[in-house]
């Protein structure tokens, strides 16, 4: 691989997930300095767009407008975005759509993926969405494993084998979500307020998730001990990590 800097790929099933449950990490990596792609499978048009659908808008509208909103809030947090327009409700899982995550996942060579936990019993969309990273991630490692087009990657388009975070649900207890690692997102907070203002047509969601990071900050705080001294105002986010940490001390 040539380019080993760091660099976080974010799977998406729909197009406010990313903002929701990860805008705070793809926030602290773009301010570090470091590559943030985020790929959307869907806009969420049909199930997440309902407000949209009452003013009596049409599917295609509802995408141009989903779509904006994802750049506006992709450009907020300093990632770059892209979408396969792959339909929602439901997200169908295919090896077409898995070849185009395959390419995606070269050609953002992360060192870092989050995407949606393997369970959720009230969005099916989540766990295809997830299974599919997963596959994708392995197979855009193999050099056997040919580009959506056919050609055959080069050495430099083969992936690593980058750790892979399970972001939060929105109903974590009914998704079996067990948090192992807590993030700090304090200083990138701003951002994901920014960006999550990017995505009217989900307006419900902004109150929720600012209190979620509330929560989530007094957890890590207590969970980092009373000597690192964290502000009063620490916000966080909670992931779980599906492949073993390698290391050769244990912090």
């Amino acid at each position: 691989m040539v380019d080993v800097a760091p660099a976080l790929l974010v799977v998406s099933a729909h197009a406010g997930d990313f903002v929701w449950r990860a805008g705070g990490a793809i926030a602290a990596a773009t301010m570090r300095g470091e590559r943030a792609t985020v790929v959307c499978l869907s806009y969420g048009e049909r199930g997440e767009s309902a407000s949209q659908w009452l003013q009596g808008k049409s599917l295609d509208e509802i995408k141009a407008i989903r779509r904006d909103e994802a750049e506006a809030a992709a450009s907020a947090l300093g990632a770059s975005i892209e979408f396969l327009d792959l339909g929602d409700y439901p997200l169908i899982e295919s090896p077409d759509a898995v070849a185009l995550l395959v390419d995606a996942f070269r050609r953002a060579q992360p060192t870092v993926v989050l995407t949606h936990p393997l369970t959720d019993p009230y969005n099916g969309d989540h766990p295809v969405a997830a299974r599919m990273a997963l596959q994708a991630r392995v197979l855009a490692q193999a050099i056997g494993v040919a580009n959506s087009d056919g050609s055959f990657p080069t050495t430099d388009e083969i992936i690593g084998a980058p750790p892979v975070f399970f972001f939060e649900p929105h109903q974590p207890e009914q998704s079996d979500f067990k948090p192992n690692v807590l993030l700090d997102i304090t200083d990138a907070f701003p951002l994901k307020q920014k960006a999550m203002e990017c995505l009217p047509a989900q307006k419900h969601m902004w109150e929720y998730y600012t209190s979620l990071a509330i929560r989530r900050g007094v957890q890590v705080k207590r969970n980092a001990g009373p000597n690192l001294g964290l502000p009063v105002d620490t916000k966080g986010e909670a992931y779980m990590r599906y492949y073993p940490q390698v290391t050769d001390v244990l912090a």
